[in-house]
């Protein structure tokens, strides 16, 4: 079993003692992190050493990240083709419309943007917005994040028994 960790909207401007506790945490049994952009800033990918990380940048992030970071990008995890984009421009109701003609031939698509967590499958697609990593919202709703699981022993099949995806609340930690 693979174990992905997803963030998105992470909106820092810098890898914090904080941040860092956090996804030592939550990412723990994670061996790939996928970051959706919107990092801000380049150095958030330091909290994940040692892993494997692929990050998109979004539109929040300055100049030398949208200048490092692809805009989407493709990937494999075991046998499953994942997209991994920020989103894509437009109303956010149509948003997994446009990721999906983004990547026509995955059978996962990771995006963020609309700091909304989803989680679904659609066409034989799964579709995961991990939300935005930090609290956020008028009352302080905690943030967000997911965990793909991929079952190596799904032996190319590519069912729906192969990938599985749970959306979790990043905990208060003092």
């Amino acid at each position: 079993m693979i174990h992905v960790g997803i963030l998105s909207d992470t909106h820092l401007n810098s890898c914090t003692d904080s941040f860092r506790r956090q996804v030592d945490t939550v990412f723990a049994e994670c061996s790939v992190i996928l970051h959706a952009g919107d990092l801000s800033d380049i150095s958030v990918l330091e909290a994940f050493s040692g892993k494997e990380i692929h990050a998109v940048h979004g539109n929040m992030c300055n100049r030398e990240n949208q200048q490092l970071l692809p805009n989407s990008k493709l990937i494999t995890v075991g046998d499953y083709r994942i997209g991994l984009c920020h989103g894509a421009w437009g109303p956010r109701h149509t948003i997994e419309e446009r990721v999906w003609a983004m990547f026509p031939e995955a059978d996962c698509i990771v995006y963020g943007h609309s700091h909304k967590a989803v989680c679904h499958r659609a066409g034989g697609v799964l579709f995961i917005n991990p939300g935005t990593f930090q609290s956020s919202g008028p009352h302080g709703a905690p943030g967000t994040y997911a965990i793909l699981q991929i079952d190596e022993t799904d032996n190319g099949k590519k069912g729906q028994t192969g990938l599985h995806a749970t959306i979790h609340e990043v905990p208060k930690l003092s």
